[in-house]
């Protein structure tokens, strides 16, 4: 970024890219409610035919490939086909020792408290001796697996040749990097997340940051993203999708995320479309509470499906499924185990969802993956026997086993391996079901040419190209650029936007009490925006952090300054509301504003994460909206973990200063606020 000597031919490279985008439950549950009319019907029947067609067609000897891997199930053993199914992932490694009967613990989670554990950044014995003694289909990494990049490339070779030491099929393996709020490799490109492409108005930005992932991804030898996220973000409440989703439009959501895939496939690494049906239309995070929505199919069909459907047709190759309860769909119930009461089977237990609905209906013919089972909706509420029958009989293929932090829970997974095993072996999960999903998995694995891979061993050029590629400067000035173009300003009165700072005035650049741990990008600008000349050293950028005890200080700061720019970051709806913890700073707000106002000064808000509290500061005499949050330290790691950022925050303040032109366009509605600061149904901002 420093002085952006590349920026002309980095620049003519991006336009380049952006420009060349271009089995059923044994519940017994219906299926008519689900498939009540007589076009669905026909379709299903066509769709059988040319399915037989196809499958005579394979058997024939049309498709040696088809015969290849029927060979390989042939010769797998029921065990070795319900492991295939399997993720797993090793995230932090402690010893807990078992509860006996003496244990004043109620449990082995009481035992771990105050045990220190080690991020699992390479394979001990145990690791390696889980990985030999199961023939897991893949391994999903996470933040704890990060630390460089020859660290990973080191980790994922090893992975892979011990998998294969114990004669098990090469791996899926597997990662969340989505970009934005949502990217694990701590050292990578991260962009400016999904919102933030949808505000630029190009689904090639989408594309050209996706083709970024997948090409960093494989050379860590990642072969799998568990993204884009489809969901449509309808609900301005939603506390776990918000910014992750390109917009509240489905054929908004449909353009980019076709774009984002081909951009992970030009770059060869598989996508995975999530949540299916849509998790965008909830006010409650599967990771903590079990969401509902009540709508029907014909609804879904009509918005949450579409870019699903458009994305399947496109080639996706994976869908992950979503633990919510849609009542109006799934009509079978089970007794929560925590609370007693009846609770609807979520999506991911859903035969008629994801079989009748998802393979059948839409035609979807890849791999269906589970989202983690280790989340609340799941454990809160479902038995490890009742979640693992139900999720196999439902049509899931490829199941995400919770994650590992301690010996405990590496036990509780090998108890879940084997009850799915046993689950098989007595009939409760039929043979013919899992040779189905075996065989998705396998017939992905081929296309990506991941069956044929036999040789792990990593050379020194690539570990080399791994260290220079993964979070190149190349890659991230990419990514600031197109984080510049996301940047949405909806007001700007007087031209408050931007701030033309003179030798000796002051700016105030104060964040909420919600926006502590981002005060560190305020530093990191002041010191960009004088060392790029933005500013002179004479300039004075005076930053603060608004809590309960400094309001006065805070106020008194803001009057004395001569320009002021409040920083905010709204991430549910509470913090909209002043009378709660995470929305305290907002009455702060209110106050300077108007404090502002009576000395003929001005305010300019900079939201950091949802954009639906531009509506919550309507006084201000500018908005701008830059849709992520963004810890950067005032000076950022070249390499190494730390040293991945979202740039979006840092580009907003710096544009505050002149830094670049404005031009996004916010691709969601933004909603007014009613007196007691909840969304209303008038518009504050169109789309």
């Amino acid at each position: 970024m420093k002085k952006r000597v590349l920026s002309i031919l980095l620049t003519t490279v991006f336009m380049f890219s952006a420009v060349a985008c271009a089995q059923q439950n044994t519940a017994g549950i219906p299926t008519d409610k689900v498939l009540d009319t007589e076009e669905i019907t026909q379709k299903n029947d066509d769709d059988k035919d040319t399915k037989e067609a196809a499958k005579g067609s394979e058997q024939t000897g049309d498709s040696t490939s088809e015969t290849d891997i029927d060979k390989i199930i042939d010769d797998m053993t029921l065990r070795d086909k319900v492991e295939q199914m399997m993720v797993v992932s090793y995230r932090v490694w402690k010893e807990v020792p078992e509860k006996d009967e003496e244990s004043d613990a109620v449990s082995d989670n009481d035992l771990a408290e105050d045990i220190p554990g080690i991020n699992v950044t390479e394979l001990n014995d145990e690791i390696r001796d889980d990985l030999k003694g199961h023939k897991y289909g893949g391994v999903l990494l996470f933040g704890e697996n990060f630390k460089d990049a020859a660290q990973t490339a080191g980790l994922v070779s090893d992975i892979q040749a011990t998998n294969q030491d114990g004669g098990g099929l090469s791996l899926f393996i597997c990662v969340d990097q989505e970009g934005g709020k949502v990217a694990r490799v701590s050292f990578g490109t991260t962009g400016p997340g999904n919102m933030a492409l949808g505000a630029t108005g190009d689904a090639g930005n989408a594309k050209a940051m996706a083709e970024i992932y997948g090409k960093e991804l494989q050379l860590l030898g990642i072969n799998t993203d568990f993204a884009p996220v489809v969901d449509v973000n309808n609900n301005p409440s939603n506390p776990v999708i918000g910014i992750r989703s390109f917009s509240d439009s489905p054929e908004t959501v449909s353009d980019y995320a076709i774009s984002y895939i081909e951009g992970l496939h030009d770059a060869g690494t598989i996508a995975t479309l999530k949540h299916f049906p849509g998790h965008g239309n909830t006010d409650t995070d599967s990771h903590t509470g079990f969401p509902r929505i009540d709508s029907s199919y014909d609804e879904l069909k009509e918005f949450e499906l579409i870019p699903f459907k458009k994305a399947i047709d496109a080639g996706a190759d994976m869908v992950m499924t979503a633990h919510i309860q849609y009542p109006q769909i799934e009509t079978e119930k089970y007794i929560s185990t925590s609370s007693g009461e009846e609770v609807y089977i979520p999506a991911t237990m859903s035969h008629k969802i994801l079989t009748d609905i998802l393979k059948d209906d839409m035609g979807f013919e890849g791999v269906v993956v589970s989202d983690a089972l280790d989340m609340k909706a799941i454990t809160e509420n479902f038995a490890d026997e009742d979640v693992l029958r139900m999720t196999m009989n439902a049509g899931v293929d490829f199941i995400i086993l919770p994650a590992i932090f301690d010996t405990a829970g590496f036990r509780h997974v090998n108890e879940m391996v084997e009850t799915a095993v046993k689950l098989a072996e007595d009939g409760d999960v039929d043979e013919e079901t899992i040779d189905d999903s075996v065989r998705r998995i396998l017939r992905l694995k081929e296309k990506y040419g991941i069956l044929e891979q036999s040789d792990f061993a990593l050379t020194d050029e690539q570990i080399n190209e791994a260290v220079s590629g993964v979070g190149s400067s190349e890659n991230r000035e990419v990514a600031w650029e197109i984080t510049k173009k996301a940047l949405s300003l909806v007001k700007n009165d007087n031209e408050a936007f931007p701030i033309n700072l003179a030798d000796d005035e002051t700016t105030l650049m104060l964040f909420a009490a919600n926006c502590e741990a981002q005060v560190g990008t305020g530093e990191y600008v002041r010191q960009e925006l004088m060392e790029q000349g933005i500013i002179s050293n004479e300039s004075h950028i005076a930053i603060m952090k608004n809590d309960k005890e400094n309001e006065t200080e805070c106020m008194n700061a803001a009057l004395e300054a001569d320009h002021c720019i409040l920083v905010y970051k709204t991430y549910n709806a509470a913090c909209l509301d002043p009378a709660t913890d995470d929305g305290y700073s907002s009455g702060v707000f209110d106050k300077i504003i108007a404090s502002l106002h009576e000395k003929e000064k001005q305010a300019i808000v900079v939201t950091c994460q949802l954009p639906y509290d531009a509506a919550r500061f309507g006084d201000a005499d500018a908005i701008l909206l830059s849709y992520n949050f963004s810890t950067i330290d005032k000076a950022v790691p070249e390499s190494g973990a730390g040293s991945a950022f979202a740039p979006n925050l840092a580009a907003a303040l710096m544009a505050c200063f002149g830094d670049g032109d404005v031009s996004g366009k916010a691709p969601v509605k933004i909603p007014k606020l009613d007196e007691k600061y909840k969304f209303t149904e008038e518009v504050f901002e169109t789309r």
